[in-house]
């Protein structure tokens, strides 16, 4: 799960180590954390596939995804298996060939830094615990290339859940692979140029999946190691690492997790069909229009008529993409708030022509505006909304970052998109313009 090699036992070479690292793990089911159901619900996020999908998994071990992945996708799949490790594609070729995969999935020893493929190659690429070996940033470059039109990335990244992690939990992993926060994450997708279609925070269960088998063998090894049947060096210190890490989960696994993020190049389809552009003077007719619209009662329109006039508008981050015929189609509106005395911004309303839901024009105006919050250096946007549909622009909860409605609200509705990972962020109460009435 982790680059062991900078802390194992001095007297043995690299190589050994790495011997003893695979041996430990021979056999076991999972090699990072992770679950059928989370490999699943991934795909999920990935949306209608092709009807022969080409799909690339990255630093697949012993295959648990791919077989997955092989049969999830269907008959028409071809799945390129990576893994530098032999005898784990050695593996995967039989579990395969045993479930009547063998057709659907090609293993291939290769490194995952240095791909012999072309660009365009692939509708998915998947790495499941195995992007820290390059990581995060330098994943998110040197494989977005391979991507085909509208394909989608999947990785799985361990990261900090706790604001401020304890000294423990820093101890064990600032020298193995530092971790960063799921804003930072987030916005490192973002300036490297993809769109989040959703993201995953692995349940306990997963860790359990892996650490469980994981435990077990330890626990062999020490009885055969007390009947006198002692390891070698390299083995000894691969034991010690597992144990260590074992425990440390155990101590601070409140600290941090995986999260399981989908994205996809944000130039790759959609928004190319609907023109967006900041509100224009003769506009306002035709955004009151389309909310009424949009909505069952007036609330909406006349909310956007009420900021108009209040100091929390902010010229500029009032949004529209027109249709055809140039008339307005969507209408996204960010207006100023704060959280905890400091400035953020409030996503509230987004409102699509009824006739052109499900279109692409709603979130082609919703990334349009972000783009341009960004862009005015703005560092903080929350949208109080459906926790299926703003997860593609990288919202996460609030709650993560320590922020909170000022009224009670299902902890998955109230989201945050952190825009400028570099800048302070805030935590507290949301405090929003008076015409929100709250």
């Amino acid at each position: 799960m982790t680059d062991h090699s900078g802390s194992l036992s001095d007297h043995c070479t690299h190589a050994e180590l790495v011997e003893a690292f695979f041996a430990l793990h021979a056999g076991l089911p999972r090699q990072a954390p992770g679950s059928d159901a989370t490999t699943r619900h991934l795909l999920s996020l990935c949306g209608p596939l092709p009807e022969r999908p080409r799909i690339l998994d990255l630093g697949c071990g012993p295959g648990r995804s791919a077989l997955l992945l092989a049969q999830e996708a269907g008959p028409g799949a071809e799945v390129t298996a990576v893994d530098l490790h032999r005898p784990f594609l050695d593996e995967l070729r039989t579990a395969a060939a045993e479930r009547g995969l063998a057709d659907r999935i090609r293993p291939l020893e290769a490194d995952m830094a240095a791909l012999p493929f072309p660009a365009g190659s692939f509708d998915v690429v998947w790495a499941e615990g195995s992007a820290y070996i390059l990581g995060f940033d330098a994943a998110l470059a040197r494989w977005k290339p391979l991507l085909a039109p509208c394909g989608t990335l999947v990785l799985t990244e361990c990261e900090w859940t706790a604001e401020e992690p304890s000294a423990g939990a820093r101890a064990f992993w600032d020298p193995r692979s530092p971790l960063r926060h799921t804003a930072r994450n987030l916005a490192a997708a973002q300036a490297a140029g993809y769109r989040v279609l959703g993201t995953h925070l692995l349940p306990d269960s997963d860790w359990a999946a892996y650490y469980g088998p994981l435990a077990e063998r330890i626990a062999g090894a020490e009885a055969r190691a007390r009947a006198g049947d002692a390891p070698g060096a390299a083995a000894a210190a691969a034991l010690a690492e597992a144990r260590e890490e074992i425990a440390v989960r155990s101590r601070h696994g409140r600290e941090y997790g995986y999260t399981g993020y989908v994205l996809r190049p944000a130039d790759a389809g959609g928004a190319a069909a609907w023109p967006t552009r900041p509100e224009a003077p003769g506009d306002a007719a035709a955004v009151r229009a389309v909310n009424l619209a949009a909505f069952d009662t007036p609330l909406e329109a006349d909310l956007v008529d009420a900021l108009r006039t209040d100091p929390a508008w902010l010229p500029g981050l009032s949004y529209v993409a027109e249709g055809p015929d140039g008339s307005v189609a969507a209408h996204a509106l960010l207006t100023r708030c704060e959280v905890g005395g400091a400035p953020a911004l409030a996503l509230a309303p987004v409102a699509v022509d009824p006739a052109l839901q499900r279109s692409g024009a709603g979130s082609a105006v919703v990334r349009a505006l972000l783009a341009a919050a960004r862009e005015r250096g703005e560092s903080l946007v929350l949208v109080l909304g459906h926790p299926e549909y703003y997860p593609r622009f990288g919202f996460v909860p609030a709650s993560r970052f320590r922020i909170r409605a000022p009224f009670e609200v299902p902890d998955e509705a109230m989201m945050a998109l952190v825009l400028d990972a570099g800048a302070p962020l805030p935590r507290g109460t949301i405090a929003y313009a008076a015409p929100f009435g709250v």
